[in-house]
């Protein structure tokens, strides 16, 4: 794999001791900025420090964190923990994972969320490769085809059949385009059901058409919540009926996990010329800017007036683009990028209540710029 910051400069030991401190950050309890925590003798959870709960985007983060640096003790803890708490069992939802729970194990919502469940997929895939399948639960390739199989076939489906984008919320009519993940789909295309590889695969053609749509042509940014044609989700829908979460037509804090998808896009499957260009794009837009200059978005790039809630975790996904430049790209672009990735090797992981979300996404840049986000 691809060692970006062994590029910029920097040395291997460097390199190795930054990710081992990154992973001790979040998972040594031991360390005071830590958020995962074993429970009993054989189960573990991710804190979402901010909202006091633990979610399927963490948890299923966090076997993504464990499968890469291969712990397969924590990734066996924190999927016994979302298969005792979090899956849900009866009702339209069944065979989905509840997107919330209280960190006792009580469910605070009876829905998922779809990105829990494909990084779920993704990371039993994965640890089926790297560790071999095992008995019940742990029967890791069959769980993730489980996931996939209610995902396209059930009551609550999480991607539609007719243009194979993936929802916010099952049957929901409008997407998040940080959820599309094109280089999961093509590993899914591999191993799901045999039935289903071509839906996954056209699902991967498809997101990488939509994330072109999505991302402004000028500056790479993609709103939160969008339409099926891209466009960010208005504030009133045409019966003058309102999101019950707010507005999230801007560049905000899901939307910063577009460039983080692109690049690693790149990585795993080489690179696709639209969005290595929105790479650049972003990467261009955010250059020069300090931490603290960092702001909320409209995706033409006019700045609103809150700094953004997560300025490390954009600062990381910024520079994982860089992994989507290619290397025929102008000297121009390849050296915003390169100081994309150094601005990120300057910048400290996150402390304080809302460290979670900023933490995972640097924790995922490191591993993906050091080489070490690899496919099983």
């Amino acid at each position: 794999m691809r060692n970006i910051f062994e590029e910029c400069g920097y040395s291997r030991f460097e390199i190795e001791d930054r990710v081992i401190k990154a992973w001790n950050e979040i998972f040594d309890q031991k360390n005071p900025n830590h958020f995962y925590f074993d429970v009993a003798d054989d189960m573990g959870y991710m804190e979402d420090t901010g909202n006091d709960d633990a979610r399927t985007e963490g948890m299923s983060y966090g076997m993504m964190m464990a499968l890469q640096m291969n712990r397969k003790d924590i990734f066996d803890r924190i999927w016994r923990w979302a298969r005792t708490y979090m899956y849900l069992t009866q009702g339209p939802n069944a065979g989905y994972f509840c997107w919330s729970n209280s960190t006792d194990g009580k469910k605070n919502a009876q829905g998922p969320a779809p990105d829990g469940e494909e990084y779920f997929a993704m990371a039993l895939f994965f640890a089926a490769e790297r560790w071999g399948n095992g008995q019940g639960i742990f029967n890791y390739s069959e769980e993730a085809r489980a996931i996939l199989r209610v995902a396209i076939h059930g009551e609550q489906k999480m991607w539609f059949e007719e243009n194979h984008h993936i929802r916010f919320v099952p049957n929901c009519p409008f997407t998040d385009p940080s959820y599309h993940l094109p280089h999961f789909y093509e590993i899914f295309a591999q191993r799901a059901d045999e039935a289903d590889r071509p839906y996954w695969k056209a699902a991967a053609d498809a997101s990488r058409a939509y994330l072109v749509k999505a991302c402004h042509p000028e500056t790479g940014l993609a709103a939160e919540y969008a339409s099926d044609d891209g466009k960010p989700l208005p504030d009133v829908f045409p019966d003058g009926s309102k999101l019950p979460w707010g507005q999230h037509n801007t560049f905000f804090s899901d939307s910063y996990r577009v460039a983080a998808n692109i690049g690693l896009d790149a990585l795993w499957f080489g690179f696709t010329p639209e969005l290595s260009k929105i790479a650049k794009n972003i990467i261009k837009f955010f250059d020069g800017k300090k931490l603290e200059d960092l702001h909320d978005y409209q995706i033409d790039g006019r700045e609103l007036k809150k700094l953004a809630r997560h300025p490390v975790g954009l600062i990381a996904t910024i520079a994982e683009a860089a992994l989507a430049v290619e290397p025929d790209a102008s000297a121009r672009d390849k050296e915003a990028a390169k100081r994309a990735v150094q601005r990120l090797w300057e910048t400290p992981m996150r402390q304080g209540r809302r460290r979670y979300y900023d933490n995972c996404l640097y924790f995922f840049a490191m591993l993906a710029l050091s080489g070490k986000y690899v496919k099983f």
